[in-house]
């Protein structure tokens, strides 16, 4: 990897990082259990991430 990969994908993990968190948060203030809000960033984490990687990939 070069560097300019490394960092494009540390910027997306850090996006999907924050987006996943901010999620996980509003499920939680919103009133759904723990557990559930923890699934709601995980799955919003695991979507921004998918979306970057099919992104690289199509423009490859």
């Amino acid at each position: 990897m070069i560097t300019d990969q490394l960092l494009a994908l540390l910027l997306a993990l850090s996006v999907a990082l924050n987006v996943g968190v901010a999620a996980g948060l509003l499920a939680y203030r919103a009133g759904t259990p723990l557990p559930n809000a923890l699934l709601v960033g995980g799955g919003a984490l695991g979507g921004v991430m998918a979306l970057f990687l099919s992104a690289v990939s199509a423009y490859r």
